[in-house]
């Protein structure tokens, strides 16, 4: 499905700005169901980039899927082909990448993250992380226990690392709403 995004006049030269002092992969960092997939994609639209979803990527280089990874070969197996394909992802140009919840909570891959892109942390409360979360039945974190209380501790742990990102933007609201909340977060620490 093609989504419009309410781009105002004001925020074309805002988008115009980003495009010519942008110089590193914008990373979307959060839990599940903080945005980073579809955020990723609409600010890809906007600034006339890629956006590709490190998931995905594994995915297709395993050619196997995550669950498959996790059980064939076990999570440190997933957890270097992950930061393999974050490194070779933040070698691209033009490039937003919509990173897993859990790859920043694996120190080379975070290391890599905060050095070599400009990254946002999608930040959602736990509410927002339910209603979205309950949508969509393939989230395999969520399956084998109470999903609040998953999240919430998910949360709880995740929360410091993911405040190491460039840039920490509320996704609670609307997806123009948070789409300019990226675009304005973005140009504060450009400093334009």
């Amino acid at each position: 499905m093609n989504k419009t995004y309410c781009i105002n006049f004001a925020m074309t030269s805002d988008i115009v700005q980003l495009q010519q002092n942008l110089n590193k992969p914008v990373v979307f960092v959060g839990l599940m169901g903080a945005g980073k997939t579809e955020m990723g994609q609409a600010f890809a639209k906007i600034m006339g980039w890629k956006c590709v979803d490190s998931d995905d990527v594994i995915i297709e280089r395993a050619g196997m899927s995550i669950p498959e990874i996790f059980e064939k070969y076990g999570e440190p197996h997933f957890r270097e082909l992950e930061r393999q394909v974050v490194a070779d992802l933040l070698a691209q140009e033009k490039t937003v990448i919509s990173l897993g919840g859990g790859a920043v909570m694996q120190v080379q891959t975070a290391a890599l993250v905060w050095e070599k892109s400009t990254s946002i942390w999608l930040n959602a409360d736990l509410a927002t992380l339910l209603d979205r979360t309950s949508r969509d039945d393939n989230r395999p974190l969520l399956r084998d226990g109470d999903p609040r209380e998953i999240l919430s501790e998910l949360l709880e742990k995740r929360s410091p690392v993911y405040s190491k990102a460039s840039i920490t933007v509320d996704s609670n609201g609307s997806q123009d709403v948070v789409l300019n909340n990226i675009i304005q977060g973005l140009k504060a620490h450009l400093k334009l």
